[in-house]
């Protein structure tokens, strides 16, 4: 790895879906250099096992899906870190894998209120504050399906497509501060999420990718952490792939 020792001393950066996979990664070298972190994610043992490679993490129990638990994550997470000035949202599910007309309304419901109603109320949580603060990076994870919409995944590709929209959206209304707003759109990468997937759809994606493999996180996370960081000065309502060959446009 690279040598940024010192590129996020002094600042403090929130992780949706941070105990595990991408967000994992990110957390692990945002502390690496220099930074403080809290976690949220859902699994509370994956919180704790979290700890045990970042100690001293701070970490907030929370589905990103509940509004008033987002508020709520977002004033104790300010309080214990004394500010925040990065949000990172990796929490995600793909849903189940299956024709548009067979999915359940339950399973889309799911996905939507993960995927992008979790994303939007974490931004909307802690915009007010970056701005008080004249300082923010928000970098939304979304999806190389977003952009080119796979099959058997009607869902999660209609999901990271909505990323792709509000992250556009927010990064004009915030164009002239200091708070930047962007996204990335990964290929596959090998990560727990693939538990989710049928094996049929993960040979799908991999067959789409021109490199004939998957993404590591640690390339995610490489990407993530300098759009996250102060260089990252003249860019906002941006979309940067990280798919292999994959992404066309």
């Amino acid at each position: 790895m690279p040598n940024f020792a010192g590129r996020f001393a002094g600042r403090s950066a929130v992780i949706t879906g941070g105990a595990s996979g991408i967000g994992l990664a990110v957390a692990q070298r945002i502390v690496a250099e220099g930074g403080r972190i809290s976690v949220w994610d859902r699994d509370p043992a994956q919180i704790e096992q979290a700890r045990t490679l970042i100690p001293g993490l701070h970490g907030v129990a929370i589905d990103v899906a509940d509004a008033a638990g987002v508020e709520g994550a977002a004033a104790r997470t300010i309080e214990a870190l004394g500010g925040v000035d990065i949000l990172v949202t990796s929490a995600a599910i793909t849903g189940p894998n299956m024709t548009t007309w067979a999915y359940s309304t339950e399973d889309w419901q799911k996905v939507i209120d993960i995927n992008i109603n979790g994303v939007f109320y974490c931004n909307k949580a802690l915009v007010p504050h970056m701005l008080e603060r004249n300082y923010g990076r928000i970098v939304n994870i979304a999806s190389i399906a977003g952009k080119e919409g796979n099959p058997n995944a009607s869902a999660y590709s209609t999901s990271k497509a909505a990323v792709i929209g509000l992250t556009k959206s927010l990064g004009k209304e915030l164009a002239k501060t200091k708070v930047t707003v962007n996204c990335v759109t990964p290929a596959a990468v090998r990560t727990a999420i693939f538990k989710q997937m049928k094996q049929e759809h993960i040979d799908f994606m991999l067959s789409k990718i021109p490199m004939a493999r998957f993404g590591e996180v640690e390339e995610v996370a490489a990407l993530i952490c300098w759009i996250a960081s102060e260089e990252c000065s003249f860019t906002t309502a941006a979309v940067f792939d990280v798919s292999g060959g994959r992404a066309t446009y």
